[in-house]
C-alpha cells in the first residue's frame, strides 16, 4: 500500500477523543488515514468530518477538519492517506 502525507495534527482532545487536522491534500469520508509520530502509528478510515460545527464529506488543502479518532494522536503527528 501506497502513503501521500495529506496533514498534521494541529490539536487533540481526550475527552471527546477527536483529532484537529490541518490539511495538505484532499480527504473525504471514507478514507483510509495513517497517523503516525513518536507514540501514534496506527490506520483508521474516516466515518465522519467536522470544520467547525459543520459535517462535510469532503475537505480540501488549507483546511483544518476534526476527525473521530480510535487512538489519542499529538499536535505534530503527521497524517498519511493510504492509496490502495
Amino acid at each position: 500500500m501506497e502513503e501521500q502525507e495529506i496533514g498534521v495534527v494541529d490539536h487533540f482532545f481526550s475527552k471527546i477523543s477527536v483529532g484537529i487536522i490541518k490539511l495538505s491534500g484532499a480527504l473525504k469520508v471514507g478514507d483510509t488515514i495513517h497517523f503516525k509520530g513518536k507514540q501514534a502509528d496506527f490506520s483508521q478510515t474516516i466515518e465522519s468530518m467536522r470544520i467547525e460545527f459543520d459535517n462535510v464529506t469532503e475537505a480540501k488543502a488549507g483546511d483544518k477538519v476534526g476527525i473521530k479518532v480510535s487512538q489519542p494522536v499529538h499536535a505534530s503527528d503527521k497524517v498519511y492517506k493510504v492509496v490502495v
